[in-house]
């Protein structure tokens, strides 16, 4: 019997994480203190580490349109 696994998941830095939302990474580190907002993390002792997925979907979460018009054709 074959066993497949999925690939692991992509883990990023806080550094990294917090280049890809826009914001500093100790700016994560006050979200992570005081849960202001759901974003995942990975605690491994002292070190913390976000999926790449898990900030993806906080990028979705976040996104806003308020665009109310009509674009041009």
């Amino acid at each position: 019997m074959q066993h497949h696994h999925s690939p692991a998941p992509t883990i990023l830095t806080p550094e990294q994480a917090a280049a890809r939302i826009g914001v500093a990474a100790s700016t994560l580190g006050i979200w992570r203190s005081t849960g202001r907002y759901n974003l995942p993390f990975v605690k491994a002792g002292s070190r913390v580490r976000y999926r790449a997925a898990d900030v993806e979907q906080f990028i979705e979460r976040r996104t806003r349109n308020t665009f109310t018009g009509e674009e041009p054709n």
